[in-house]
């Protein structure tokens, strides 16, 4: 609900702060006074197109700042934090979890032509201003757009006038629905791109093919790459391991013709020489130990050698052209499946996955058309059950709106739900559904919007209202010109009815009629204050607006009554038709 409302320097209104009660408010004043602003400034809020006419005179711009109470997990909400509005986190503990937020709308006109609009401290274009303002406020005037105008508002309003039970069917239909939906997509991806899924499992079969037939191992790559290297360099490392040999072990074993000392040799003499004498003195005894301990590592140090060149002798360049080629072909997989052979190995792993899937398509076909039929046939049968629901709900419905349009001095207005069934199911069953509005005896029914006068519309969207409203969440409602061209018994009928809505809503009434203001939880009222003593004889008009005190209200519909808010009589009169109001609002 709109808690607070300031207007500055809009038409007549040079100044005005408003604070609203949640119920029937109601704003009156005389001809001229302003009234017409307060809504414009409302429609400001909700987006409305901006007219530098409309700043006061002398003026350079005017503004319209509101407060608004929302609910937790409201759709404004969610609009205002995706617009990156700076929302303050008023839920100080868990008591106060469903404690409302409050967002501050704004919007500022230029008398240059430029218009800003702002929402919790964060500039947003004017259309995300109206669109979060649409969420709260609902404008009922000639000149402003039906809340119920499209179809699938028309549609959304019946549905919740449906009541609980048809809205878990239509819920359990969704589900379904989904379901379908995604088999469906399902279905017609695979069927639809089927050559080119054929294409891809060819693909995929001649790469996995061909990763197969070289059938690389992890680290096999730079295993090889150690393998060339050493099969190119086999000759020098030879040579060196015969050198090495022979120093240790002599010639006969390295298989070398030149004579010469040896390392095992002269070590073996020197661990011989020491343990004559080991027993002769400890250190030296453990000198020997060390000495024997080398002998036996030189021996074994040249055996190993004599392996290594061994094997290098039993490898050739046979092996090195053996090496070379497997390199080849693994860097060609590296080239088209990934850096390194552990890469290339996961492609392969999920290429087989989705190869499967590819091959597996014409069962998957088969298996998806039954899915989707079956699912498509269910989903008739509960659309047919949710037209039978609906086509219920829309004469329930019409009747209680018709009911509300007599009292409303349209005896012979008639709304028609029409529900037709459509072509193609949706997410919200196969239905077209259109309100239409018969304003006369023998009319033909048209759109709402089409046919009426702004006041009729006016009070057949007030018929909607208090009807949709039980069942509906609250909202903000403002009417203007709900009351044209009706008096007398008619006019105490919309005062009831508006007081009926504001029971579930909060209600802002722009009248003239003091049947209707009578039933007001707040009354406001715009004054008109002129000027003409400047010397050019231009002078100035400004409206005030506040609410006023009791004796203030009763003084205020007098002058609605009588046109003299003094008037004993008049003030009689006006006390007791707020009286009669206020106990009829009270029961």
């Amino acid at each position: 609900m709109i808690e607070h409302v300031t207007i500055s320097d809009l038409g007549v209104i040079e100044r005005a702060d408003l604070e609203l009660a949640s119920g029937f408010n109601v704003v009156t004043g005389e001809t001229g006074a302003g009234k017409t602003m307060v809504v414009t400034a409302f429609g400001l809020l909700l987006g409305a197109r901006a007219e530098a006419s409309a700043i006061r005179a002398g003026a350079s711009k005017a503004t319209v700042d509101a407060e608004v109470a929302v609910r937790p997990g409201h759709r404004a909400l969610r609009l205002a934090e995706e617009a990156g509005a700076l929302l303050e986190d008023e839920q100080e503990n868990d008591d106060d979890a469903e404690a409302p937020a409050t967002l501050l709308l704004g919007r500022a006109l230029s008398s240059k032509g430029r218009s800003r609009a702002s929402v919790s401290g964060r500039a947003v274009p004017v259309s995300v201003l109206g669109g979060i303002g649409a969420e709260l406020v609902t404008v009922h005037g000639q000149s402003d757009q039906l809340r119920l105008k499209s179809a699938s508002a028309q549609r959304r309003a019946l549905d919740s006038y449906a009541g609980t039970e048809f809205r878990q069917r239509l819920d359990r239909y969704r589900e379904l629905f989904a379901q379908w939906q995604q088999l469906s997509a399902e279905l017609q991806e695979i069927t639809t791109n089927e050559r080119e899924r054929r294409r891809e499992a060819e693909q995929l079969q001649q790469a996995l093919e061909q990763i197969d037939e070289i059938s690389p191992t992890p680290g096999e790559d730079d295993q090889l790459k150690a393998e060339a290297l050493k099969l190119e360099n086999i000759e020098a490392l030879r040579e060196a391991a015969r050198t090495a040999q022979s120093a240790l072990a002599g010639a006969d074993a390295a298989e070398v013709v030149e004579p010469g000392p040896n390392a095992v040799e002269l070590a073996e003499a020197a661990a011989s020489a020491l343990n004559a004498q080991t027993d002769q003195d400890e250190e030296l005894a453990a000198i020997a130990s060390q000495v024997a301990q080398a002998s036996t590592l030189l021996s074994d140090a040249a055996g190993q050698l004599g392996l290594y060149a061994a094997g290098l002798d039993e490898s050739g360049p046979e092996r090195l052209a053996q090496v070379h080629q497997r390199r080849a072909d693994i860097d060609r997989l590296l080239r088209l499946y990934g850096p390194d052979i552990d890469t290339v190995l996961r492609w392969a792993e999920d290429s087989r996955t989705r190869l499967m899937t590819l091959q597996s398509d014409e069962d998957r076909i088969e298996e998806l058309t039954g899915q989707v039929q079956a699912l498509e046939s269910q989903l008739w049968e509960q659309a047919d059950e949710l037209r039978e629901a609906r086509l219920a709900a829309a004469e329930r419905l019409a009747e209680a709106v018709g009911e509300e349009l007599a009292a409303l001095a349209m005896p012979h207005a008639r709304l028609v739900v029409d529900v037709v069934a459509a072509s193609e199911l949706t997410r919200h069953g196969a239905d077209d559904v259109a309100f239409l509005l018969a304003p006369h005896a023998g009319a033909q029914p048209l759109p709402l919007g089409k046919g009426a006068s702004g006041g009729e519309l006016s009070r057949v969207m007030l018929a909607l209202e208090v009807v949709l409203a039980e069942k509906a969440p609250a909202t903000t409602f403002i009417f203007d010109e709900v009351d044209a061209g009706v008096g007398g018994k008619a006019a105490v009928q919309i005062g009831r009815r508006l007081a009926m809505l504001a029971r579930h809503a909060q209600v802002i009434v722009v009248t003239h009629l003091p049947q209707v203001a009578a039933y007001a939880d707040q009354h406001i009222r715009v004054y008109k204050n002129s000027d003409q003593s400047a010397a050019d004889g231009a002078g100035f008009t400004a409206s005030d607006v506040r609410p006023l005190t009791h004796q203030e209200r009763i003084g205020e519909l007098a002058r609605m009554l009588a046109g003299h808010e003094d008037s004993d009589t008049a003030r009689a009169h006006a006390a007791e038709l707020l009286e009669a109001a206020r106990a009829e609002t009270r029961e």
